[in-house]
């Protein structure tokens, strides 16, 4: 997918007054892309919002969502205030409800401003590209990475540590990797919040997975995220770099939780996002499930 192909899978068309309608790309994706939907999602609340901004939502999604079928996303104004503006959005296939989300728009204003540190890390030129962390993995992990770098492109991504990667490496509960859209995308601020949406759901459970000497690539572990909260907080261009610092703090009962921080090149933290994901063994796996 080029980068006007994800300006395209963002321009919903409109139905009847608050519902839209997404498509989703042909990349032989078997479900549909979470980043998608969040995305998606956002542009339908944003289209009925004047002056205001988001700078929080919260979501979780409900059941896969078949690539092959349009997507209805339903907007409901729960309330206009005097500094504040909150919409629900309901996504569904089929008559079901597959994703819920409640979005929260502010107007700006001054305040207070403080912000935490970005950690250390090397830059994205010195870091080697995703391709190179592939041919670090073995067996099927390693074809299925590749495959996952073609079908999630224009998401260009570079961890900081390739040692993450190798057989024997240390468990942590903390990792970076540089991430942006890998083409210019068009001047529009709405456009660049979605985009850094969508890319935001990319990685992150792979964290929740690095204590165990696992990744989302081991066919071993069936994982599927199941909620995203995501905190907009100063603007930033989804196409440079910007650095995803996670952490994991708990996994339990075949859930982990992950949060991360976006940093801009120049050190700016321009968002927060948490997420609950699902990392379950395959051989405990309920019938079903």
């Amino acid at each position: 997918m080029t980068a006007a192909e994800l300006v395209a899978l963002f321009d919903l068309a409109p139905v009847r007054e608050d519902c839209f309608i997404g498509l989703s790309p042909h990349n032989g994706w078997k479900r549909v892309y979470g980043g998608q939907v969040l995305a998606q999602a956002l542009v339908a609340a944003e289209r009925t919002v004047t002056g205001r901004e988001p700078h929080s939502l919260h979501a979780y999604f409900l059941l896969g969502g078949d690539p092959r079928e349009p997507i209805l996303y339903e907007v409901e104004r729960l309330r206009d205030g005097r500094s504040f503006t909150t919409r629900r959005v309901v996504a569904r296939q089929k008559g079901a409800a597959i994703f819920v989300m409640t979005a929260s728009f502010h107007a700006q204003e001054p305040g207070l401003d403080h912000a935490a540190p970005a950690p250390p890390a090397p830059p994205p030129a010195a870091c080697a590209d995703a391709h190179r962390a592939a041919e670090m993995l073995e067996g099927p992990a390693r074809f299925r990475m590749k495959g996952m770098l073609d079908t999630t492109w224009p998401i260009e991504f570079r961890p900081t540590d390739l040692g993450r990667y190798e057989p024997d490496a240390k468990p942590e509960t903390r990792q970076s990797v540089w991430t942006r859209i890998g083409e210019r995308l068009p001047d529009d601020p709405a456009l660049h919040r979605a985009a850094l949406l969508y890319l935001s759901d990319m990685t992150l459970l792979d964290a929740a997975l690095r204590p165990h000497g696992l990744t989302i690539f081991d066919h071993r572990i069936q994982v599927a995220s199941l909620d995203h909260a995501l905190w907009f907080h100063r603007p930033a261009r989804a196409d440079d770099w910007l650095l995803y610092v996670q952490d994991t703090p708990n996994a339990a009962s075949a859930t982990g939780l992950v949060r991360g921080l976006l940093y801009a090149q120049d050190g700016r933290l321009v968002a927060s996002v948490t997420q609950e994901g699902l990392m379950r063994r395959r051989d405990e796996a309920r019938p079903g499930a």
